[in-house]
């Protein structure tokens, strides 16, 4: 077999496996926002029909699941497998949605980095030649993720400047050997990095230096520069963490203006929307890369994209104990078919 690996942390695929259709789904808060017409199901009922806000976000991957399915013209049965997480204890989110259905299923957990993650492991079954349409999928709910991380909402604790809000929301990608659609070329596997910030309020700046990492051994590993991407795309900083990537960057003498962007500034419209620091959640880059930019790759306004999930892997239990946040970043090349 041909060496696909590539410096320390990234490899290439020699044969891309193409994104031949995508689904998302958005909460009320989601579906008010810029990205509001790329979205395939827009719900305002932030139950999803369902009794509780953990059994919401089930339902959430199963709206995705069935509308990946519709979409592609492919049987939810004829999926070779699915990699899939979520952000509640024990990822129940997924296996609640897989269970019973005969997908072969690997459980993810990468916090808010799982849709890179899950596609970066997509790719890299197909590429390998080990199975074939994979399914990358994730998802989130602000309500669930408060009352697990924060506060619950009946607290009526009041918010940060710094924080965010998690998306509600889920994505998910079939990835295959051909068809039409962009293509997976390249991926760079993160290192968890520590910065010492402890503030669960404040976890964009946190995740930032995982980020920048990851982006510099990419373009060192490959040999490539930002000039190489129509857009560096984070998922998901905010604002304050996108701020603090481009400031670290610069430090470094790595230019990323006018490339870089971050999925939890465009999620919401940050001016009119009472979001503070901008959108976080694994389905804060799951709905904003299946929907808005997959469709600007598939329709050629983007040519190339570097899509970087970042995620706090913090807990309940380590926030509680005083520990600081390790951020990690994983990042996966698309191009445009």
């Amino acid at each position: 077999m041909e060496n696909q690996k590539r410096g320390k942390q990234s490899f290439v695929l020699t044969k891309p496996p193409v994104i031949t259709a995508w689904a998302s789904v958005a909460g009320k808060k989601e579906s008010e926002g810029p990205l509001s017409n790329t979205f395939d199901i827009k719900q305002n009922d932030s139950y999803f029909g369902q009794k509780t806000w953990e059994q919401a976000e089930r339902k959430m991957q199963q709206l995705a699941l069935g509308k990946l399915s519709e979409k592609s013209g492919v049987r939810s049965n004829e999926f070779g497998m699915v990699f899939s997480g979520d952000l509640l204890n024990q990822c129940i989110g997924s296996s609640f949605t897989l269970r019973n259905t005969g997908i072969p299923h690997v459980g993810l957990y990468g916090a808010c980095s799982t849709m890179a993650e899950s596609l970066m492991m997509a790719s890299i079954a197909v590429g390998g030649g080990f199975s074939d349409k994979v399914v990358a999928m994730t998802s989130s709910h602000f309500a669930s993720s408060e009352r697990q991380y924060r506060f619950p909402l009946g607290y009526g604790g009041q918010r940060t400047p710094t924080a965010q809000w998690t998306v509600t929301g889920s994505g998910a990608a079939l990835v295959c050997s051909s068809g039409y659609g962009p293509k997976i070329t390249a991926c760079t596997i993160g290192s968890v990095v520590d910065l010492g910030i402890k503030d669960a309020n404040n976890m964009g700046p946190a995740m930032a230096p995982a980020a920048l990492s990851t982006i510099r051994a990419h373009f060192n590993d490959l040999g490539l520069s930002p000039d190489d991407y129509d857009l560096i795309v984070t998922g998901d900083l905010g604002q304050l963490g996108k701020e603090a990537l481009l400031a670290l960057s610069q430090r470094e003498g790595l230019g990323l203006g006018g490339k870089l962007t971050d999925c939890g500034t465009l999620v919401f419209d940050l001016m009119k929307q009472d979001v503070h620091s901008g959108g976080s959640g694994c389905g804060c880059s799951a709905i904003t890369l299946c929907g808005y930019l997959l469709d600007k790759l598939r329709k050629g306004k983007l040519k190339k994209v570097l899509f970087c999930g970042t995620g706090a892997l913090l807990s309940p239990v380590s926030t509680q104990q005083g520990l600081p946040i390790p951020g990690v970043c994983h990042a996966v090349s698309i191009t445009g078919g």
